[in-house]
Order: structure tokens, then sequence, then C-alpha cells
């Protein structure tokens, strides 16, 4: 498939802080692509070189096939971005934004601009001045998707928006890209993320440190596993692939490897299985796996008993 973002060993430093150091990311064309991480991770400062805001100091970025510093002109025609925090122009009203945007990309379907008004339920006629940050978020939004752009990269684009707006959100992306256009999610939401995205990326301290399908990624974590057995069952804790076994009389709760997953039903299924719940290691567990560290430093479990 085409690539339509492509880094390689990129590089970006702001002083003595280093934001980004041999940052390798690939999103292909029609893919929607979750990029997570904290604060200060390198998320933003990636976007920011893949606008051309920011020139990198190392490595190589492209877009579209494009240099994003040397063609940013022509290439802002072509891509819509929204930020985790909106400025607009005071004394224009909402509507005046959003069609000030579409003339920067060459155009906007009106019909698309009405409808997603109505779906984001938002005032077009009210001067940016007086929007909360909620509707400030909805301005950028329905610009953004009233547009005819190939890529749209998203940086905390719900910020702000209640759970009603952001379920429209969700709607909307999956709309897109039900039209085969790209998408770069950078979200903290993780839900939001594990429902939208075909592919993500973890980036830690400027590295992507894992990147693929939830269904590649998943046998790097732990399953979830909730039994009631028939009868007792003995050596299951001393399996090396079960983790915080807590047993209460016939039920059982604990972690399994997924290697040893097949291994350990076997054995509850010679106690005998009146009920059992095994569940996938979500997004979040995911992703602590990689920050668990600087979590457990700070005195906050990561949930695994780890």
């Amino acid at each position: 498939m085409t690539a339509v973002i492509h880094t390689e060993k990129l590089v970006k430093r702001f002083g003595h802080v280093t934001a980004l150091d041999g940052l390798d990311l690939e999103v292909s064309e029609g893919q929607t692509h979750g990029f997570l991480g904290p604060n200060g991770a390198g998320k933003s400062t990636t976007i920011r070189i893949l606008l051309g805001m920011l020139r990198a100091d190392g490595g190589t970025a492209r877009l579209l096939g494009s240099d994003p510093w040397s063609e940013a002109a022509e290439l802002h025609r072509r891509i819509a971005y929204v930020p985790g925090d909106v400025a607009l122009w005071p004394s224009l009203s909402g509507g005046e934004t959003i069609d000030v945007l579409g003339r920067l990309r060459g155009g906007i379907d009106k019909s698309k601009r009405d409808q997603l008004l109505e779906r984001f339920d938002l005032d077009p006629r009210k001067k940016g001045r007086s929007y909360s940050k909620g509707n400030r978020q909805k301005v950028a939004l329905v610009a953004a998707f009233a547009s005819d752009a190939e890529l749209f990269l998203l940086d905390e684009p719900t910020s702000g928006l209640d759970p009603l707006m952001a379920a429209v959100f969700n709607e909307v992306v999956r709309e897109v890209a039900a039209e085969g256009k790209t998408v770069l999610l950078s979200s903290h939401v993780m839900s939001e993320v594990e429902a939208l995205c075909e592919k993500v990326s973890i980036i830690r301290k400027g590295l992507v440190v894992e990147t693929g399908t939830l269904a590649e990624m998943r046998h790097f974590s732990r399953s979830e596993v909730r039994a009631t057995l028939k009868k007792p069952i003995r050596g299951l804790g001393d399996h090396e692939g079960v983790h915080n076994l807590k047993e209460d009389g016939l039920e059982l709760h604990f972690q399994v490897d997924s290697g040893a997953l097949d291994d350990v039903l076997t054995q509850l299924a010679v106690a005998g299985i009146a009920s059992l719940t095994c569940e996938p290691p979500s997004l979040e567990e995911l992703f602590l796996r990689y920050y668990g560290d600087e979590l457990a430093s700070a005195g906050v479990p990561n949930g695994n008993g780890d």
C-alpha cells in the first residue's frame, strides 16, 4: 500500500531537550492510524513537522509523497488538521471561520458543512470570542470534515467535547474512512483509538516503540480470565503463564499470557467449567506495558498487579 505518511529516523531538538530521537512512522493510504503517547512523548512535535510548522533536525519526513517543509503550501490544500486546543479569529463567526478555512483548501462542500453543523449541534452565527472550548473544537472539526481533504491529521481532536459529541466524531471518522481517506489520530482516549483505528503506533520518549494492528500487538500482553469451576483445581498458580491468581472457593480470577492460554484452558476444562469469561488485553493495557515503570515510580499501580 502507498505510504501517505513516512518518517525515518526523525530527530527534533529544542535546546538541550530531544523531542524526537529517531522516530520511524508509516501510515498507509486509506488507513485510520492511532498515535499514542503521554504529554511530552513527541506526538504533537511529529504532527507539526508533518504540517511544515517545524523543521526537523535530522532524518526524513514525507507527506503524500512530498517534503512537508519545502512544499507546505501545496500540501495544506490536500490535508485537514484539527489541534487539541483550537484558537479562532475572535471577530469572525463560526460559520465565517469555517468558510475561510474551506477556501484555503480550494473550496468547501456547503451541503456537507450544513449537515455537520447540525450533527455537531453548532450555532455558526456566534462570534469566535463567545465560543466555549468544546464549541471551538466543533468549528475546527466541521471545517475539516466538510473539506475534500485526502489526509486528516487529528491531534487530540475531541478535547473539550462531551460524550455525545465525541460519539458523533467517531461516526464521522468512520464515514471518512469508508470513503478511503487517511486519518492519523493522536489521542489520550484509549476507547476512541481502539474503536476507530486499524493500526496503532505507541511513542515513548521520541521513539515509536511498537506499531501494528491490535491483533498483532495483543500477544505482548495478558488476557483476563474469570471462571467458576465444578470442582477444585490444583497447581494452577504454579503455572508460569498464570499471574495474580485469586481464588474464592470455585471462583477464579487471574491473568494469563497469550502463549499459555491453550494449556491453562485445558486445565480448567479438566476441573469442569461452570462459567468462563476471557477478555483480550485492551489498548490501555498494551499502552501501560510501555509506561508501567513510569507509573510505578510515581506510585500509581498499573492495574495488573506488577
